[in-house]
């Protein structure tokens, strides 16, 4: 097994007033050559958006965007058509494929929203775009994960244009949960949201990643109560 270690104070720090965002990968004005993406994992943005604010309309293209928001309510505008509200509890994916545009905003003015939004290089280019949400149930990760994405249309959670897998877990302390990868080629990359964990020898808190690879398992065990999201995905561009 081999293992990289990205600690949360790490990570590129971009605060625009209205807009904080943590960056685990190069973005924007961050560039770091060593921090470019784990895989097609190409970006990972830890957001925050004040009351109010947020991105005016702007275009993606042949790239899949998965938004999870993690407190607060987001408001989704497209140029396919769909106006939506995502909060805590949802998982949002787009397929920008030939080309979308899009614009995000906090849709309250007296809070803050807190969201990750995730840049995964697809298998297939140029596909027509399209957009998909879905609400989970926390109960279904309490020390256990929960599929939240996959390239399954069939399968649990939303699907993408890549062989990736998300997983997500809620872990009391102590609690110990064994991640088996779907294709021993891919690399995993663990975020912790909340809590402490254990996973390949290495002490992970808040917001610290974990890519690993070289392996076809790895034990996570909670050091404290943890919330933890793993991003499983092909090491090869």
């Amino acid at each position: 097994m081999k293992t990289l270690l990205h600690k949360a104070e790490t990570r590129g720090d971009a605060n625009h007033g209205w807009l904080h965002s943590r960056h685990t990968f190069s973005f924007a004005n961050y560039y770091d050559p060593q921090r470019m993406n784990f895989g097609v994992l190409r970006v990972l943005n830890d957001d925050k958006v004040s009351g109010g604010m947020g991105f005016g309309t702007h275009p993606h293209q042949n790239m899949e965007i998965i938004s999870i928001p993690l407190s607060g309510d987001l408001e989704h505008k497209d140029s396919m058509g769909n106006t939506t509200v995502i909060k805590e509890g949802d998982i949002q994916v787009m397929s920008a494929g030939t080309g979308v545009q899009h614009s995000e905003y906090n849709k309250n003015k007296d809070e803050e929203v807190r969201f990750l939004q995730i840049w995964v290089i697809p298998n297939t280019q140029n596909v027509e775009p399209r957009y998909d949400q879905i609400t989970l149930d926390r109960a279904d990760r309490k020390n256990k994960l929960q599929q939240v994405l996959s390239p399954n249309k069939e399968d649990a959670g939303v699907w993408i244009y890549q062989d990736a897998w998300f997983n997500m877990v809620d872990l009391d302390a102590e609690k110990e949960v064994v991640y088996d990868f779907n294709l021993k080629t891919n690399g995993l990359y663990i975020f912790v949201l909340e809590g402490s964990i254990e996973a390949g020898g290495q002490a992970l808190e808040r917001r610290d990643g974990l890519g690993v690879f070289d392996t076809d398992a790895i034990t996570l065990k909670a050091t404290a109560d943890a919330s933890v999201l793993l991003m499983e995905v092909p090491l090869q561009l």
